[in-house]
């Protein structure tokens, strides 16, 4: 079997607004190509138009795979009426015909219709049969739902009774027990724990076709991968790394330093010019003695020295020009955040185990809950601390970051602040206001639109034809990117940040996550994301679900 999947000048709307622009992309067998960009940026939707679920406006896309296509789509909703007996049937359906094929053949044989023809096509069907594992195809299903968390699933409850997460990890089973040639998969570590985790990777890697994955998850990236296709939400456009994840970032890291060096060319030269604009005309060594006497001759030569001067002068304004209309722009300063951290010592009100021990304390909270969302917690914050907070959905991880923040009030417990806190929601919700995206950023802060927008653009984290867009235009990452240009330019002692890299790009992730080492205040992080959690240098909270909302999720 020989797959091939190519994409050539792909281009998609919605609504009148440009997602994908010209994208060309080609994935070789034996390849597993992980798309990457931030969210909103147009990563599901190039997997949708490879995988044939959506047509482009404009380009094409050849998708030829003999020996099947499986496509795991991340909002996909199984009908609640099949069974999952159903579901597996219909995830095998094609081996389950090349079985059928291989009995019907085996029929006419044994009936005497043993001609070339029907040997070559049995021969063919047997291959395809085998190279997609057929044999074993129903005990790879009972490995993969046992691998992914669903041990023991009875075949015939039906899917609508099934959680939001059983669910997609039913999908994911089926799928990679179908064997596909061609697999294109998006967000498909959602809901997987570690050992899961873990089984689907080395699944992933033991791969012979073509594999396409839509991935936020670094560590996924970085063990699976064997290059990088990012997504660039501003441009619409991709750009292609190889040598995986390890690649991936050195190319970027390289690319900077290349822009470094073309700006530092760039103003050299434009220096060089100027200089020679403006002083070159004096260089005509006045006073120069008259050797023969002859003024006519000596005249001459002067006006042959004043032209060549002119034409030099001419000529080095005329390419000055030129580099102004074009000016070589200078990488952004590396992400970080504006910090005030208090030094003095401050006393909480009650610590952790209600000691009332002095303590360089910025933020403390004791006892704190919220009915149905936070069990009862106590958090000490110091000056410089590092605290790290973990628990499963519904543990009030989210919930907690508001209540330390001043934003929700608990019903139980008290907090008490002793700096400046920011906060950076996972969720930052969508704005229908028409104001740009430069009045948001500069919303409720002195100085001019001059002044903000040079700000702004200092991060690096939008272009200059950006600032007049619609807040309500832009995608989930560029909401997520204005909220965190925000938060990085307000002085701050303690940053509270849910999720801050789940709709980042991996670069950004990456940028985000030294700037925060890099932080002289004290920080408190919500987050899954393996890579950040793998190297938290500070102390560690776990959360546990309330009591009523963990009987709520029993079945």
């Amino acid at each position: 079997m020989t797959a091939q999947l190519t994409a050539s000048d792909l281009t998609k709307s919605y609504e009148g607004r440009l997602v994908l622009d010209s994208v060309d992309c080609s994935v070789p067998v034996g390849e597993c190509l992980g798309i990457v960009g931030e969210n909103g940026s147009g990563k599901s939707t190039l997997l949708r138009l490879l995988a044939g679920a959506e047509c482009p406006d404009r380009g094409e896309v050849v998708l030829h795979a003999e020996g099947g296509v499986g496509y795991l789509a991340q909002e996909e909703s199984l009908p609640p009426h099949l069974t999952v007996q159903q579901v597996v049937d219909r995830a095998l359906a094609e081996l389950r015909a090349l079985e059928r094929d291989l009995r019907r053949l085996e029929a006419r044989m044994a009936g005497g219709d043993a001609t070339a023809e029907t040997l070559t096509v049995y021969a063919d069907t047997l291959t395809a049969f085998e190279l997609r594992g057929g044999y074993d195809a129903d005990a790879r299903v009972e490995r993969s739902l046992h691998s992914l968390g669903l041990p023991g699933l009875p075949r015939e409850r039906a899917v609508g009774g099934l959680s939001g997460g059983e669910a997609v990890r039913l999908r994911l089973a089926v799928l990679l027990a179908a064997a596909p040639e061609v697999l294109l998969l998006d967000e498909p570590t959602n809901h997987l724990d570690g050992a899961a985790l873990t089984w689907l990777e080395d699944q992933l890697r033991g791969r012979r076709g073509i594999t396409v994955v839509v991935s936020h998850d670094r560590v996924f990236l970085e063990r699976v991968a064997t290059s990088l296709l990012e997504v660039d939400g501003d441009l619409h456009r991709t750009v292609r790394y190889g040598n995986g994840y390890a690649g991936y970032l050195a190319e970027r890291a390289a690319e900077r330093r290349r822009r470094a060096e073309a700006h530092t060319a760039w103003r050299a030269e434009t220096a060089r010019l100027r200089e020679t604009a403006t002083v070159t005309a004096r260089r005509v060594a006045p006073g120069r003695a008259m050797k023969d006497g002859n003024k006519m001759a000596y005249d001459r030569a002067a006006g042959r020295v004043q032209q060549s001067l002119a034409s030099r002068v001419r000529n080095a304004e005329e390419r000055l020009a030129r580099l102004l209309a074009r000016p070589v722009p200078a990488p952004a300063d590396p992400l970080r955040f504006t910090a005030v951290p208090r030094t003095a010592t401050a006393t909480a009100a009650a610590g952790p185990a209600g000691s009332g021990d002095v303590r360089r304390v910025l933020l403390a909270a004791a006892g704190v809950a919220v009915e149905d969302r936070l069990a009862p917690v106590d958090v000490t914050v110091p000056a410089g601390g590092r605290l790290l907070v973990t628990g499963p959905n519904g543990a009030g991880k989210s919930t907690l970051l508001h209540v330390l923040s001043g934003a929700l009030a608990p019903d139980l417990g008290q907090v008490v602040r002793h700096g400046r806190t920011g906060l950076l929601a996972q969720h930052t919700g969508a704005d229908t206001c028409r104001r740009t995206l430069l009045a948001a950023y500069a919303e409720g802060r002195p100085g001019t639109p001059e002044e903000h927008a040079e700000r702004l653009l200092s991060l690096g984290l939008f272009t200059h034809d950006r600032l007049s867009a619609p807040v309500g235009s832009l995608s989930v990452g560029q909401r997520q990117r204005l909220a965190l240009a925000r938060l990085v330019t307000e002085p701050t002692d303690v940053l509270l940040l849910d999720e801050p890299t789940n709709h980042l790009s991996p670069t950004l992730a990456e940028e985000l996550e030294e700037a925060l080492a890099r932080f002289t205040g004290a920080v408190v992080v919500v987050s899954h994301d393996r890579r950040l959690c793998a190297r938290w240098p500070g102390d560690r909270l776990a959360l546990r679900a309330p009591a009523s909302a963990a009987a709520r999720a029993c079945p």
